[in-house]
């Protein structure tokens, strides 16, 4: 049992700082709230780090607890490093108050109606929703099972504990209360029918196999007679469940609604953590439970991956909502990380991280994805009407680099290394995935890959274009009576993140072979 706790430290830690932070809601004064939430939320990610870190450093073979429903291996690991790091730059956001006019993102009262007196009322006391890191930790401890689970029921119910926290973060927006609610409300609808068809998946592969546990569903695999087809529909309607929480189309219609609605801070924490823990769960359940009918689902993903990029690039080409063009580049990524996914190989020669196969580069490719995305929302986050409101519309950034030099070039770095551009990780990771396609025979993957980066690298350039030029006036039919926004001053916690990650994505695009320990680890994938 001590081995147990040993093994699921991070998790524990997790789970412990949520409840202790239920006892600040419950007894803390609400004067202290903020701070105390603040602080209690970030040294409980950082403690669960250096536990994850330690376990990485200290074991190299697989390792189950609780009963063998959890298991602890070089790919979970690998998972919970980045998910906690990332997590850890949300509650950054999430504590941000200087650039919000020295107030919460969050709105005071949740159950108020838009606009009412009472809410006005609330917002007028300076009340604030400290209860949104609780949530966060929660869901983040979710986050921590899902890809380490070693059945679906497991897995189902770590779905459940990161996904209910996300449907009450994305509703909580302390401005433009309406459009979050309605965030809220559609990812919750969509989000409980991607849950439903998940669990009758997971029913369908259970009467097939008579089990929920990975490993006897692979070996019951060899066993099943080829007219069975009751475990190819649950086969499918797993996938389904798993592309929806990782934002592939045509399970996307989500995405652009909810990032756009969200407050910044929910939509940079979904786009990067939930991302994350959907990759770890579906390389898992795919490779472990499933590997034994690759050769029926590695050609439908590649289709899949191939059309999640062509919608992201299409559809984000023509956003004029940053937010939504992020949210589209969300989806294009996806299908670059199902490229990865889709090739259910544990190694290929060549690479300058060394011999790592799908899941060593869904790892790289999500750290350069993280990177670039969480600061390019860090960003946004800056940019503000003379209401206070976000100003996100794309029209408006027109000249910011030039107002905003530092965040400006940080800008510029995170959209080059979302379009693949050398010196930056972005770039190192579509190679890894484009060499990992050509040398499995899917040349027409990486052909295709190739030439949708190409295409999505369109929307970047957009950007990159209005930050330095000059003047920007609001196009016609625009809502948005203020062409030239404020900028507002960032607290030292979100310049330090907004450096680190401009560090990070080059120090990655210069240096790959540093993230090799990690990635040569999460390469083989046990049982």
């Amino acid at each position: 049992m001590s081995q147990d706790l040993l093994y699921l430290a991070p998790i524990i830690s997790v789970f412990a700082g949520a409840l202790l932070g239920l006892l600040v809601e419950a007894l803390a004064p609400r004067v202290y709230r903020f701070e105390a939430q603040t602080c209690l939320s970030g040294a409980t990610l950082v403690v669960a780090l250096i536990f994850a870190i330690r376990t990485f450093l200290s074991s190299n073979s697989r390792k189950t607890a609780v009963l063998g429903s959890v298991t602890v291996d070089g790919p979970t690991l690998g998972i919970w490093m980045l998910l906690l790091g990332f997590a850890i730059g949300a509650v950054v956001l999430m504590a941000e108050r200087r650039a919000h006019g020295q107030t919460s993102a969050f709105t005071a009262q949740a159950a108020t109606t838009p606009g009412s007196p009472d809410e006005r009322a609330f917002l007028a006391a300076r009340n604030e929703h400290t209860e949104v890191f609780v949530l966060l930790m929660f869901a983040v401890g979710g986050m921590l099972v899902f890809p380490a689970a070693c059945d679906f029921l497991t897995a189902f119910v770590s779905l459940e504990v990161l996904s209910l926290p996300l449907y009450l973060l994305a509703g909580l927006a302390r401005r433009n209360r309406a459009i979050s609610q309605e965030a809220a409300l559609k990812y919750f609808l969509l989000g409980a029918l991607s849950s439903a068809i998940f669990i009758y998946g997971v029913a369908l592969i259970y009467g097939s196999t008579g089990s929920f546990d990975y490993a006897q569903i692979a070996d019951s695999l060899g066993q099943l007679k080829t007219s069975d087809k009751t475990i190819y529909a649950g086969l499918g309607l797993v996938i389904v469940g798993l592309l929806f929480k990782m934002g592939v189309a045509p399970f996307h219609v989500w995405v652009p609604d909810v990032y756009a609605g969200s407050p910044t801070a929910v939509s940079a924490f979904m786009a990067v953590c939930t991302k994350l823990a959907a990759v770890g769960a579906t390389i898992r359940i795919l490779f472990v439970p499933l590997g034994g009918l690759r050769w029926s689902w590695m050609l439908p993903l590649a289709c899949i991956a191939v059309l999640s990029m062509l919608v992201g690039a299409i559809f984000g080409l023509t956003q004029r909502n940053l937010k939504r063009l992020l949210g589209y580049s969300s989806i294009a990524h996806a299908g670059f990380i199902l490229m990865a996914i889709a090739m259910a190989t544990t190694g290929v020669v060549g690479t300058q991280v060394g011999e790592f196969g799908s899941v060593g580069v869904s790892l790289f490719y999500m750290l350069a994805y993280g990177l670039a995305t969480l600061g390019a929302f860090a960003i946004t986050l800056l940019v503000r009407s003379s209401g206070g409101t976000e100003a996100s519309e794309i029209y408006v950034w027109t000249g910011f680099g030039r107002r905003n030099p530092w965040y400006g070039i940080a800008m510029v770095v995170f959209m080059l290394s979302l379009a693949g551009m050398p010196l930056t990780a972005g770039f190192i990771a579509k190679l890894y995935v484009f060499a990992l396609a050509w040398f499995n025979g899917y040349a027409w993957l990486a052909i295709a890959g190739l030439t949708l980066s190409l295409l999505t690298a369109a929307m970047y350039l957009k950007v990159i274009r209005l930050l330095f030029l000059s003047g920007g006036a609001a196009p016609s039919g625009s809502d948005n009576d203020q062409p030239t926004p404020t900028t507002s001053q960032a607290s030292k916690p979100l310049n330090a993140l907004i450096a680190l990650c401009v560090m990070g994505t080059v120090f990655f695009g210069l240096l790959p072979s540093q993230f090799g320990n990690i990635a040569a680890a999460a390469s083989v994938l046990l049982r």
